[in-house]
């Protein structure tokens, strides 16, 4: 197997350049592609470097590691970084790699590093579930119009459609697509408010203008900063008792 590249994101310098120096003595054949100081700086060197192992610091300013982890599901091993020993149980419990707690201890990085050459052969689970876990709802998320991947504001977004194997986000001026399935979506975002209002259509509270009957008894609602009027189907007609 080629050397194992490995991001390091950390905002405290001491502890960043004592990982560094730890690493490099404990994995010698591996090769430390990146430090970052910042969530945001950490999602930009993942995407420029694609490191096989990314320890990343909770807590850090710009995204937390929650959120970057979340960025690169199935694409990198993450171990995180954490002064909060439950954060760590939560994140082991929900399919972490590993993790290190603050201060250091060189032990337990050493075995760190074994668990981690262990799985390097496996797919990376997928973190979502933890992020909300720990931080609640995502305040942001990506999404994919064309080739480009856009970075989306949960204030901006308008609505999710389901659409064959693709969810269509849909804000003011986009449309791109996850591959996130609705159900999902909707469980995940209720409480940053968003509903269900339909298996095709969950939308933003704050976006509903009206929500009107037609001469056939059915709801429909009309969407602020966009002309879709979308339906409300029956199962879901209760969030709306005015009506």
């Amino acid at each position: 197997m080629m050397r194992p590249r490995i991001l390091i994101a950390d905002d405290e310098p001491l502890l960043r350049a004592e990982l560094v120096d730890a690493l490099r003595k404990l994995w010698p054949d591996a090769d430390i592609v990146g430090e970052a100081a910042d969530g945001l700086e950490a999602l930009r060197l993942l995407r420029a470097e694609e490191p096989e192992v990314a320890f990343l610091d909770i807590r850090m300013p710009g995204l937390s590691g929650l959120e970057v982890a979340r960025a690169c599901a199935g694409r990198t091993h993450v171990v995180f970084v954490t002064a909060y020993n439950e954060h760590a149980v939560a994140a082991f419990d929900e399919g972490a790699l590993d993790y290190v707690l603050k201060p250091l201890d060189p032990l337990r990085l050493d075995r760190c590093i074994s668990r981690v050459r262990e799985r390097l052969r496996t797919v990376p689970p997928d973190l979502s579930r933890l992020a909300q876990r720990i931080d609640g709802p995502p305040s942001w998320l990506q999404a994919t119009a064309g080739n480009t991947i856009h970075f989306i504001d949960l204030a901006d977004v308008v609505c999710f459609t389901a659409e064959a194997k693709y969810v269509r986000v849909v804000t003011e001026s986009l449309q791109a697509h996850i591959r996130t399935p609705l159900k999902e979506l909707a469980e995940m975002l209720e409480q940053a408010g968003f509903w269900q209002v339909h298996r095709a259509h969950v939308v933003a509270v704050k976006r509903i203008a009206a929500a009107t009957r037609d001469a056939d008894g059915a709801l429909w609602l009309t969407m602020r900063g966009h002309d879709m009027r979308l339906p409300v189907s029956q199962r879901f007609q209760f969030r709306f008792k005015g009506m």
